[in-house]
């Protein structure tokens, strides 16, 4: 059977990649993932030609063929008032690409997901919906209006899945909407890995992956480090990742004179992500931003990294009290702290990075792909997804 991904992901040409395309998260590990289930899959997205391509990974999977759509132009609210011009530029390719698949995926927040979601109900598709925000806050209308139409419509052939976790379901008022986590890492990629070590000579290396805005706590972590350094004279910080307020962080370092201490790498691809990870020590993650599922928690995780982080979201019952440390805000002098406790005792060291090691276990792209599976079977009430075609 044939699946249809109608997203807002932008994926750039690349004469290196099987797919013959390239983009950016964890989205090309998941359409790897999910294209297994399918015999083909067809990821309908925004497609560039040139422009920055550092850090970014091939789409690569069976059977996946990018079908390009237009960029649509500008951000904010411009963005929102040139959606209708763009849709007339791409309509009949989207519309063919649904009318011609057996079942379609629309991973939202996102203009392209939501309009893909909408032409599949309306065509009376088997629908996949991923939520891929945080779905316990919503605090713009359009965030509302996702988690309402998902809640309405969830049930019949349409299955919904919220990125997160909690003790509870996602919705009262729809018992159909289910939890689904989010990962980038195979099986493979974490078994090999053993609990780490402090040095006892040498740097101690802090890191912190995510996209350098604000409120994800990279500020904290530079704030921290004059703290730190009066007592852990031989601490490093990694900060890894773009964003509109990298240069902004650049210049706080200089300011507090730690910039000797810090390198920024910028966005870089995966596979060096992980490199990066597994030669530091401590994953420091100090956020307050609204958090979904983040998946460089699970990635520091799965490499045996201590992570000291915030109670924000699914956080809170990831790292829990035995794969890490939750500060209660995310301020300067309490992750400096918790940092310079850690260092000095190797044993809770040791005891937190197996720990953590064996909890990402439980998050592999193997686990997802199967979660998954056994719910489109269910929702879609196929024994196996091939079968599909023949529902239609």
């Amino acid at each position: 059977m044939k699946l249809a991904v109608i997203s807002h992901k932008v994926c750039w040409l690349s004469a290196d990649s099987p797919s013959g395309y390239i983009t950016d998260g964890g989205f090309p590990q998941q359409m790897g993932a999910i294209s297994e289930l399918f015999d083909e899959t067809r990821i309908v997205v925004p497609c560039k030609s040139e422009g920055d391509t550092t850090g970014l990974s091939p789409l690569v999977g069976r059977q996946i063929k990018v079908v390009p759509l237009s960029e649509p132009k500008g951000s904010g609210i411009g963005r929102k008032l040139n959606i209708p011009f763009w849709l007339l530029k791409n309509c009949l390719t989207i519309f063919r690409e649904i009318r011609t698949a057996d079942a379609i995926h629309s991973p939202i927040p996102g203009d392209v997901g939501t309009i893909g979601m909408a032409i599949a109900i309306m065509l009376r598709k088997p629908l996949f919906v991923r939520h891929c925000g945080n779905w316990m806050v919503q605090r713009t209308i359009a965030e509302k209006i996702w988690r309402w139409s998902m809640e309405y419509f969830a049930g019949g052939r349409n299955a919904m899945l919220a990125t997160g976790g909690s003790n509870g379901p996602p919705s009262k008022r729809n018992p159909h909407v289910e939890w689904i986590f989010a990962t980038s890492l195979r099986k493979a990629e974490i078994e090999p890995n053993f609990p780490r070590e402090l040095p006892t000579k040498g740097p101690v290396k802090l890191i912190i992956v995510c996209r350098q805005e604000a409120r994800k706590g990279t500020d904290v972590v530079i704030d921290s480090l004059p703290i730190v350094l009066k007592i852990l004279p031989n601490v490093t910080l990694d900060v890894v990742g773009g964003g509109s307020k990298l240069e902004a962080f650049r210049k706080q370092a200089v300011r507090l004179r730690v910039d000797d201490r810090i390198t920024f790498h910028g966005k870089v691809i995966h596979d060096n992500v992980i490199k990066l990870l597994k030669d530091a020590h401590i994953f420091c993650y100090p956020t307050s931003a609204s958090e979904g599922f983040p998946k460089v928690v699970l990635e520091a995780m799965a490499t045996g990294l201590p992570v000291i982080t915030t109670p924000v979201s699914v956080l809170s019952q990831l790292i829990g009290e035995s794969n890490g440390v939750l500060l209660d805000e995310p301020e300067p002098t309490a992750l400096a702290r918790a940092i310079v406790e850690l260092c000095s005792d190797h044993l809770r060291y040791r005891t937190l990075s197996a720990n953590a090691i064996e909890k990402a276990k439980e998050f592999t792209l193997e686990s997802w792909r199967e979660l998954i599976g056994k719910k489109l079977s269910t929702t879609w009430n196929v024994k196996s997804l091939r079968e599909l075609e023949n529902v239609n």
